[in-house]
């Protein structure tokens, strides 16, 4: 699935290309998606002007003249320029056509993705409750801390929680907790306040560094550009299960966490 870096990386990708153009059509070959695309969405987005190009959490959000287009990547989707008019491939659902030529393809092949529009984007029901952005002065180890008090269930998918801290997804929370010598097994409420601020450094290096890096490669991803990202290169222990620790030389061990594979190194997470 795409995470928080990936879909910076779109982000960033597409909105020199879409701020400022205004929509001629919206072509919908596929309204199944996670939630049917809206009937009405041609007719809400054409010859509107596309404002500014956002992101919340793993939400992009196209703000228009009169509202908000929110897209979800879903597990497998992309958004990317293409010329108006190219002939469209399977699983090629949507074209934003817009005034200058291009057109912006969205692409899911098991349509778990979504293409909704509101005209109050941030209290929508699936934005609403979001914990705070990661990269942001409103997060940081002290909330990790106060949040964790009494919590019995264990630190990785506490952090992976959206309610806690949004876009700390299975990859990065792998690699920040390696980072910071946390064992994911451990329960969040044991944590000292000194090894979450060091956890909440690392989410935020390593969330910086992989946007960087153009995100993480792992089956199809590609950013709005059409290009891959590289920050699978410097994974330390997400997907490495049973290899060597690149910092000890242990073996590396993987267990199930919240559904989830996780890895870690039993010498240097403790």
């Amino acid at each position: 699935m795409p995470e928080l870096p990936e879909v910076e990386t779109t982000r960033r990708g597409i909105a020199p290309f879409l701020e400022g153009q205004r929509v001629s059509r919206v072509i919908v070959r596929e309204r199944r998606l996670r939630w049917p695309i809206p009937e009405d969405l041609d007719v809400r987005l054409s010859g509107q002007r596309i404002l500014r190009v956002e992101r919340r959490a793993k939400y992009l959000l196209l703000g228009a003249e009169a509202g908000t287009l929110i897209s979800h990547l879903g597990m497998s989707g992309s958004l990317r320029l293409v010329e108006a008019g190219l002939e469209a491939a399977r699983h090629e659902h949507v074209d934003i056509e817009l005034e200058s030529g291009m057109a912006l393809r969205y692409t899911d092949p098991r349509r778990f993705g979504a293409l909704l529009w509101s005209e109050d984007p941030l209290n929508h029901e699936l934005l609403r409750h979001l914990g705070p952005e990661p990269l942001t002065e409103l997060f940081d180890g002290e909330r990790l801390f106060q949040l964790s008090r009494g919590r019995g269930m264990a630190v990785k998918p506490f952090i992976m929680d959206n309610a806690v801290v949004v876009g700390v997804g299975n990859i990065y929370a792998s690699e920040a907790l390696f980072a910071a010598g946390i064992d994911p097994r451990r329960e969040a409420g044991s944590i000292s306040r000194a090894r979450y601020l060091k956890l909440a450094v690392e989410i935020k290096r390593i969330l910086a560094q992989a946007i960087e890096c153009g995100g993480t490669t792992l089956r199809d991803f590609v950013g709005g550009d059409g290009k891959p990202g590289y920050f699978q290169q410097e994974l330390w222990v997400y997907g490495r299960g049973g290899e060597f620790c690149k910092q000890c030389g242990s073996g590396l061990r993987e267990v199930r966490l919240g559904q989830r594979a996780s890895v870690y190194c039993p010498r240097c997470q403790r």
